[in-house]
């Protein structure tokens, strides 16, 4: 491996982060100009923001920037079509880290050749939107538990009922799709409540709080016994609609449903049907299908959907944390050490 690495900061990066990258690993030489890319409206806002615009000249000296890098720090614009000229325009490209956990869909998105995709590394941000992630399915699992959605219509009317028995998380059975980064947290938190935890893993690999693990070809067997799912799967071939119409169909009637992972996991046609047959008890959703979450769906008006913009992995600290990711893949990737997150380009997660 070369003795330093040009990094060419693609996505915007405050000054004392660029500052921490070259403090955890000296060997890197970072490239930044702030100039060339949209300001942060907020806290992991990698997209920038949208009324930013680039003279043809500052667009010259960016894509001259990005075509000198060993390595990009974020996809250029967070755009594939960007990505795909600077792999092709760049033959000394080596390795590009994605902003998103997700990364691997921006990846697929670009079109890349075999070649190119052999010639290029790609990892993404899993892992530091754990614990936030972790908080908002903690929070659906409660939610449904506590009948979040009558005591709200019930304020809102100002109706003080019967008292009727809620929930206790601690008497939960709550199934975990996923066992990765985002899901071993989930599983930790809720068996930490007390609750049993179920977990789907492909390898058979378990986690900490788990009480028993399925692969996911076999989950049928166990969802007529789980009174919550949180799904934290990434958006593949192999979990497209992973929750639909079959697996609604033996789901115990009346469980809560959560995710965190990617919406393209959940049939929404489907997940609307089982709510209003009572089969779905309620459902906290932080992804959809197509995002913005269009106007006309139903989702927005459903009593018992809890609706978040994508916003529950926001954290002021994870700007860091993803510095920080970077840093630690750099002395990784210079040392010749196998680097996290790196993104299978067979199922692109």
């Amino acid at each position: 491996m070369s003795a330093r690495l040009r990094a060419v900061v693609a996505a915007p990066l405050a000054s004392e982060l660029c500052e921490l990258i070259v403090s955890l690993e000296p060997r890197v030489d970072l490239v930044v100009d702030p100039s060339l890319v949209a300001p942060m409206r907020h806290p992991a806002d990698f997209s920038g923001d949208p009324s930013f615009r680039r003279t043809a000249e500052q667009q010259s000296m960016f894509e001259g920037m990005l075509d000198s890098a060993d390595v990009l720090y974020g996809i250029p614009d967070v755009d594939p079509v960007a990505l795909a000229r600077t792999v092709r325009a760049n033959p000394l490209l080596r390795w590009v880290h994605t902003m998103a956990a997700g990364g691997g869909g921006q990846v697929r998105a670009a079109g890349l050749t075999g070649e190119e995709l052999g010639r290029v590394a790609f990892t993404t941000s899993a892992g530091v939107h754990g614990d936030a992630l972790a908080e908002f399915a903690v929070f659906g699992v409660f939610a449904g538990a506590k009948h979040l959605p009558r005591l709200l219509g019930q304020q809102r009317e100002r109706v003080w009922s019967g008292r009727w028995v809620m929930g206790q998380v601690s008497d939960l059975t709550v199934l975990v799709l996923g066992l990765g980064g985002i899901g071993a947290v989930v599983a930790a938190k809720l068996s930490a409540l007390g609750a049993t935890v179920i977990g789907t893993s492909r390898s058979g690999a378990s986690v900490p709080g788990v009480a028993r693990t399925v692969h996911p070809d076999n989950v049928g067997e166990v969802l007529a016994q789980v009174d919550a799912v949180v799904a934290t799967l990434p958006g593949t071939d192999a979990t497209h609609h992973l929750i639909g119409p079959e697996f609604l169909s033996v789901l115990k009637p009346g469980a809560t449903v959560v995710n965190v992972g990617r919406g393209t996991v959940i049939d929404e046609s489907a997940l609307l049907a089982a709510l209003d047959a009572g089969v779905v008890g309620f459902a906290a959703l932080d992804v959809f299908e197509v995002e913005p979450l269009p106007e006309a769906s139903a989702l927005w008006g459903h009593p018992r959907v809890l609706v978040s913009p994508h916003t529950a992995a926001l954290d002021v600290r994870e700007d860091r944390r993803i510095a920080e990711l970077f840093a630690e893949n750099a002395t990784r990737f210079l040392d010749g050490l196998p680097m996290r997150n790196v993104v299978d380009t067979v199922e692109f997660y």
